[in-house]
């Protein structure tokens, strides 16, 4: 009986879900059993942990995101990751006390070290083209564990935009018979997953929302030259005034309007874009708290602006559920909930899943659905013909029986 079929007789599997976002913060390792398949699936969190990248390391990956980045470093920087991701991984199966034999599957969704989707403004040879680097053979020699990686290019090849992934497990962890659920994620980009209530996969509207944490980020970096790298609970950007002006030039940028499917990353809203923040800022006599301040109402709009202009023209919205590093911004929540008004804001938490692991989790879900053979990108929202089945798989390599015992 080969890998697969093997896999497929298991009536439940262990699978570590790793995933490194467009912050580039560190690694997000989730630990899940997971049975069944497709509406019937059902994933159960173990256990979570980040490894935060070295700050030398992390300077390097940023560094990759230029269109100047050589090809040298992205290389290199393509195994060092895929070690780093083998060690996150072998550190939660650790800490589970679990033995290597016992864990299934390792999928693994890698640093996104450049995305351009069909039809944007860098995708001059057409088609759309992506790079997701963490070398799956190293992590799949590392852990003896066979390994799903590379998710994004199938639906690429498919027309997709290669993005959003995450709707299909949203799907199997938030859909509800009588609510249709806007489910927020707000990392470094800031994306929806629109649940109808009581509907299919083929029912699910999603597509990045513009920008989450990355221009924040961006900016506290260099304000507070490098000491500090994010807008913590929102008290930087609770000391400054939004700037009416200076946001309305934000909200004009044509990401924005454009309809869905659409997706988006640091090509649009990364280094370039806050130079050019700064510059306007600069020239207007913006102070830098009132900077920091329209910078986080430009997320809260822009998310409230897409609902308006993509969502609730089709569906009422019964609840808005938030997730990642965003849902922990005071600030951008009381923004966000201002420009929502009468329309219950939750956070992952709250319905019993960890926001800080739901996209590590959800790449466990995606690479488990892999495994089985089973498609799992949602063409309605990513654009593509047809249904494809997402990622490479990397067989476990032999380990002695040393290296066995190490864990």
């Amino acid at each position: 009986m080969d890998k697969l079929a093997r896999y497929a007789a298991k009536e439940e599997h262990t699978v570590v879900g790793l995933m490194s976002g467009t912050s580039a913060d560190g690694i997000d390792a989730a630990l899940a059993r997971i049975s069944g398949s497709g509406d019937s699936i059902e994933a159960r969190l173990v256990a979570f942990r980040t490894t935060p990248y070295d700050p030398a390391v992390r300077k390097r990956i940023l560094a990759l995101f230029s269109p100047d980045a050589p090809a040298v470093e992205i290389c290199r920087m393509n195994f060092a990751i895929g070690r780093l991701f083998g060690e996150a991984a072998l550190d939660l199966i650790h800490r589970c006390s679990l033995h290597l034999q016992s864990v299934d599957l390792i999928a693994s969704h890698g640093q996104t070290v450049c995305h351009l989707p069909p039809g944007g403004p860098l995708d001059d040879l057409g088609g759309g083209s992506t790079l997701q680097i963490g070398e799956p053979a190293v992590i799949a020699d590392m852990t003896g564990v066979t390994v799903v990686a590379d998710f994004r290019p199938q639906d690429l090849a498919a027309g997709g935009q290669g993005a959003p992934l995450i709707p299909y497990a949203d799907y199997a962890l938030f859909r509800h018979p009588r609510k249709t659920r806007a489910i927020q994620n707000i990392g470094g980009i800031a994306n929806v997953t629109l649940l109808p209530a009581g509907g299919g996969i083929d029912d699910i509207i999603a597509f990045d929302t513009g920008p989450g944490n990355m221009i924040i980020d961006a900016l506290v970096t260099a304000l507070t030259k490098g000491e500090k790298t994010f807008d913590e609970d929102g008290a930087l950007s609770a000391l400054g005034r939004v700037d009416d002006s200076l946001l309305s030039w934000l909200m004009s940028h044509d990401y924005i309007s454009r309809r869905p499917p659409k997706s988006t990353g640091r090509e649009e809203f990364g280094a370039e874009f806050v130079g050019r923040l700064f510059a306007k800022a600069e020239a207007d006599d913006i102070a830098a708290e009132d900077l920091l301040a329209t910078a986080a109402a430009f997320t809260a709009a822009s998310i409230a602006k897409s609902y308006k202009d993509f969502v609730l023209l089709e569906h009422d919205i019964d609840e808005v559920i938030l997730g990642g590093g965003g849902s922990y911004n005071a600030t951008l929540r009381r923004m966000l909930q201002e420009r929502l008004p009468g329309m219950p804001i939750f956070l992952h938490e709250d319905l019993g899943i960890s926001g800080d692991a739901k996209e590590a989790l959800a790449f466990a879900i995606l690479g488990n659905e892999t495994m089985l053979g089973r498609p799992s990108n949602v063409p309605r929202a990513t654009g593509a013909r047809r249904a494809v089945i997402l990622g490479k798989i990397v067989p476990a390599q032999p380990q002695s029986s040393e290296k066995r015992n190490q864990t």
